[in-house]
């Protein structure tokens, strides 16, 4: 009986030790993931909105190329942090309207999301909001925040 216990206990030890992960579910053809999942032991990283650095005087770029750009800041930033795209769980997108169409462009803003999420590379997608606002700092089209998380060390 002393037997039957022991091992019983020890499998209950085995499978806890197991660590837990993060899961997204959504439709597969879906850009963003409809719920994310992530287990107790994971700490956040909240990452601060980013702009495109944009050059008083020089053409702005349409809102493609300033979300590949912010896309490309944000991934120098996760990597300082040990992070990837792929430890994305959560991403805020505030459009603003182009001055030229008077119209945010939400098309071209996933044209460039599509190249770094839900990839052969990265499959990974996070749950995302699309906000369009009125407008943002100086000629800015596209801010974006993120949430990623980490397994927290020693788990």
């Amino acid at each position: 009986m002393t037997k039957i216990f022991t091992t019983i206990f020890a499998l209950t030890l085995a499978c806890g030790a197991q660590a837990a992960e993060v899961t997204r579910k959504g439709a597969p053809a879906a850009p963003v993931s409809r719920v994310v999942t992530v287990p107790a032991d994971y700490e956040t990283l909240y990452f601060a909105g980013v702009l495109a650095d944009l050059k008083p005087g020089e053409p702005v770029p349409d809102t493609e190329a300033q979300t590949t750009t912010v896309l490309e800041k944000l991934k120098t930033y996760l990597g300082e942090e040990g992070l990837t795209f792929a430890d994305v769980v959560m991403m805020r997108v505030y459009l603003a309207p182009d001055k030229a169409t008077g119209k945010a462009d939400s098309v071209g803003m996933n044209r460039a999301y599509r190249r770094y999420f839900g990839t052969a590379e990265q499959p990974n997608k996070p749950a995302r909001v699309t906000a369009r606002l009125a407008g943002l700092f100086g000629p800015a089209l596209v801010e974006i925040e993120v949430q990623a998380v980490r397994p927290v060390k020693g788990n």
